[in-house]
């Protein structure tokens, strides 16, 4: 079957709410003007941006996500924002288990799952990330490493229609180093199979995979072309305005 490709950009910790809103129009009124695009947008910025982005996209049929939410829907958790705040600030998407968050913030895949689980509960769809370090695929674990981390993070309320896998081998995130195509689709394919065993061949089918690690303008058009890439969550590329809508406009027709 066809998927419908996904280019999801997450902004990281970038923008100040001048350029951040220059850059979200900018996209939306490319997107906008490209008619009925063969692939769908998505912008996530940080926190504090997301009303002003979320403003900037209405009416292009570019969507807004956050990069992260807390496991609860409220209480005393200074610092963390709920997933039910993010979906009544317009977001449609939200990120989790990142390898940032994995690694900077010691996140567990019980713990992405659990954000997951939130984000599906508050209405968000969600885009739950997994990946290998150098380390781990130098000693041949990769396949292993990416099979564990999906099934531990991957909640019960999980469906093709409310849930994007991206893979993003840790070693290829912001280095410049990108995996081969062949070896993206070596991890993408694996995904797909133990998806299919989990939810069977049908649902398997329908459930977008993305590439994570430094997709750009270059490289999107070759990695696109793989049978089981989906799209990409981008991060620097998703800063430059021609850049980012380029990997789209790469999306094979």
């Amino acid at each position: 079957m066809a998927r419908r490709k996904l280019i999801a950009g997450n902004w990281k910790m970038n923008c100040l709410k001048a350029d951040g809103v220059a850059l979200a129009k900018a996209v939306a009124s490319r997107y906008k003007a490209a008619g009925q695009p063969r692939y769908d947008m998505l912008m996530c910025p940080p926190f504090v941006l997301i009303p002003a982005i979320v403003e900037a996209a209405a009416g292009s049929g570019v969507a807004v996500g956050a990069q992260d939410c807390h496991a609860q829907e409220k209480g005393a958790h200074t610092g963390d924002t709920s997933a039910w705040m993010l979906k009544d600030a317009g977001c449609g998407y939200v990120i989790v288990g990142h390898s940032e968050r994995r690694t900077n913030h010691a996140e567990t895949d019980e713990i992405v799952k659990a954000k997951a689980a939130a984000g599906l509960a508050a209405g968000l769809k969600v885009i739950i990330c997994i990946g290998e370090t150098l380390a781990e695929r130098d000693a041949g674990q990769t396949l292993d490493v990416n099979r564990r981390q999906l099934h531990g993070s991957l909640p019960d309320a999980a469906t093709p229609a409310n849930t994007v896998i991206a893979y993003e081998p840790v070693w290829a995130i912001g280095t410049g180093r990108t995996a081969s195509p062949e070896q993206a689709q070596e991890v993408h394919a694996m995904i797909r199979a133990e998806l299919t065993g989990r939810y069977g061949a049908a649902a398997a089918q329908e459930y977008r995979i993305l590439y994570g690690g430094s997709m750009n303008a270059k490289n999107a058009a070759e990695l696109l072309a793989q049978t089981d890439i989906d799209g990409g969550l981008i991060g620097g590329a998703a800063l430059k305005v021609d850049d980012f809508m380029a990997v789209g406009e790469g999306s094979p027709k």
